[in-house]
């Protein structure tokens, strides 16, 4: 027989934003049920060094970090499931969303952290190098490449504002793009050409990532020019993707209101959703800050948002249920 599982609060996703939501739920009294997805921890649990997440003195490790958020969420009463969804209908509620394996569940509120992925080049040693020299993301990883010579592979506006945020940490940065001109906004491209300490190599594709051997890492990007063949090496010490993210929305197109670049479009200052009782937290509706620490906040937003929806439902129920 199919299993069935019902539920106040149903959470797709168990990365920051996911688990805190869980956190959150649980001690209102939702019960949460988490479906851990195709990653059960999200992007965390591929990261190794985390240095920027609040509390913590020492670099800590980002799949311990998400062990113990899993383990904060289940000592609070969340239940975790290993489970990928295939199939939803946002259409009535109790929501009802199904597994690959033919599971159905019930939630009377959904939360949705399925999160994004980062595009990679798929190039050899991109993902041999990934911590070791290779990142696809600044914000994150800049600081341990201080007083480093970096590159930046892109030429959109995450790809300029990446190599701008590392001269923070770097006097010699170079952004590599493969046409010969950017797509980032004007006022960002005015302010990276007017940097001292930025280059911009033009039309160059990668054709890998050079890794030095033993603990050295990453060391140099083999190019191609895209315009002559020429093939070319830049020596560098940190090499970072930034040709966007693919938000995990797919499930959802044609039941939820998406923005332009695919992301789950919610009311401004909150986490709701085009469909009441539906909430979205996390990467998969922030494509600006895209952290372990804002993801968590947003998290918390939507079992706030999440609780109170369910508080005025059933406040409605009841004097619908007196008036009759």
């Amino acid at each position: 027989m199919t299993a069935t599982h019902s539920t106040r609060m149903l959470i797709l996703g168990s990365g920051p934003a996911g688990l805190s939501a869980a956190i959150y739920g649980a001690r209102a009294g939702m019960a949460p049920i988490v479906v851990q997805g195709l990653q059960p921890g999200g992007q965390l649990t591929i990261t190794t060094d985390v240095e920027n997440y609040p509390g913590f003195a020492d670099v800590i490790q980002g799949p311990w970090l998400m062990e113990q958020m899993t383990k904060q969420a289940e000592h609070v009463g969340a239940q975790m499931m290993w489970d990928t969804i295939v199939e939803v209908d946002l259409t009535q509620r109790p929501f009802r969303l199904v597994g690959d394996g033919g599971t159905v569940y019930y939630g009377d509120v959904l939360v949705i952290a399925t999160g994004a992925q980062a595009k990679w080049l798929g190039v050899p040693g991109e993902q041999e190098l990934g911590g070791k020299g290779v990142s696809a993301c600044a914000t994150c990883d800049g600081f341990f490449y201080r007083g480093k010579k970096v590159t930046v592979i892109g030429g959109g506006n995450t790809a300029v504002e990446e190599a701008l945020y590392l001269t923070n940490h770097s006097d010699d940065v170079t952004l590599i793009h493969r046409r010969d001109s950017l797509r980032a906004e004007k006022i960002l491209q005015e302010r990276l050409f007017a940097h001292p300490n930025i280059k911009v190599l033009w039309n160059q594709k990668v054709d890998s990532f050079v890794d030095g051997g033993g603990t050295a890492g990453l060391v140099a990007i083999d190019l191609i020019d895209t315009v002559t063949g020429e093939k070319s090496r830049h020596e560098t010490e940190g090499g970072f993707v930034a040709i966007g993210h693919a938000p995990a929305t797919a499930l959802f197109q044609g039941h939820l209101k998406l923005d332009e670049d695919g992301y789950i479009a919610v009311e401004t200052g909150s986490t709701r959703t085009s469909v009441p009782g539906v909430f979205a937290c996390g990467d998969v509706m922030d494509k600006v800050y895209r952290q372990a620490v804002t993801a968590a906040g947003t998290g918390c937003m939507a079992a706030l948002d999440a609780e109170r929806f369910l508080a005025e439902a059933d406040f409605e129920k009841k004097r619908e249920t007196v008036a009759a």
